[in-house]
């Protein structure tokens, strides 16, 4: 069981990292972004073209990869910041529930709907820990996790762009009015999470099943883990995604427990919005 829930620390990485995504998302843009690991798998997919397909080197394909699944994350910011600028976070939300079913649909026509040869661009173990092997992926998915919360919190609090963000968060209209450049900030911040996520994605997909419907729907993992912090803590979306890769890699050791793991995040996620709203229901109950 130890051997198991070390395993599943590489998927706590990936889901510790697109929830970090996701509560930035929500924190300075208003926005839960459904197409967050939509848009790194279809990068991904197209890296693997690339590379097995048209024979470009894997580093090269990867790197496209990665800056077409920001590229796209861009483009998807820039519509939202153009025609949905005034609109409510649950309809900016809405959008990229659209973006998340194109992406699939789109990549099983382009790419079929059978998981991709992934190359591994990390093989191999890193340490052994009382007899447990932890791989490389492993490691560099939960390093990554941390530096990118560690990253961000400082790049909000000590940079003159993360005051910038923080403003055009709690008070957008008095932002523009100050000059922010509400637009270019918020198209940035679409940008670089989502590089992240297609960089953390291309890591862990390998080792995981990478078909499109599995590699798109990380974010119910992402969102549970998120929600651990209500979408603006960035230290517990880190332990949430962490814990829940950690249960799910123990319970695929127990016979009877292992479907039960695919539920696992619906269940987070359904206790955790119960518990959110809790003080209205006792209050209506008074």
């Amino acid at each position: 069981m130890l051997q198991g829930a070390l395993a599943g620390l590489a998927a706590g990485g990936l889901y510790a990292v697109l929830a970090v995504c996701l509560t930035l998302m929500s924190r300075l843009v208003r926005v839960v972004n459904f197409a967050q690991s939509a848009t790194g798998m279809f990068g991904c997919y197209v890296a693997v073209f690339l590379s097995v397909d048209l024979g470009l080197p894997m580093w090269l394909a990867t790197i496209a990869g990665i800056l077409l699944g920001g590229l796209l994350s861009a483009l998807l910011g820039w519509i939202v910041s153009t025609w949905l600028a005034e609109a409510d976070t649950g309809t900016r939300s809405a959008v990229t529930v659209a973006v998340l079913l194109l992406l699939i649909s789109l990549s099983f026509i382009l790419f079929g709907n059978k998981p991709q040869p992934f190359h591994p661009i990390l093989d191999g173990p890193a340490l052994t820990v009382g007899g447990v092997v932890i791989s490389q992926v492993t490691v560099v998915t939960v390093a990554l996790a941390v530096l990118v919360a560690v990253a961000s919190r400082i790049v909000l609090s000590r940079t003159p762009a993360g005051v910038q963000l923080r403003a055009l968060s709690e008070r957008p209209t008095t932002a523009e009015l100050l000059g922010i450049p509400a637009k270019r900030l918020s198209i940035a911040v679409w940008a670089v999470t989502g590089v992240v996520s297609t960089l953390v994605i291309s890591i862990v997909a390998p080792s995981q099943s990478n078909d499109a419907t599995s590699l798109a729907m990380l974010v119910v993992p992402a969102s549970a883990a998120a929600l651990l912090g209500g979408f603006r803590r960035l230290d517990l979306a880190v332990a949430g995604g962490l814990g829940l890769g950690l249960i799910q890699g123990a319970a695929a050791q127990v016979d009877g427990l292992s479907v039960v793991r695919y539920f696992l995040p619906f269940a987070v996620i359904v206790a955790l919005l119960l518990w959110s709203q809790r003080k209205e229901v006792w209050d209506a109950a008074r």
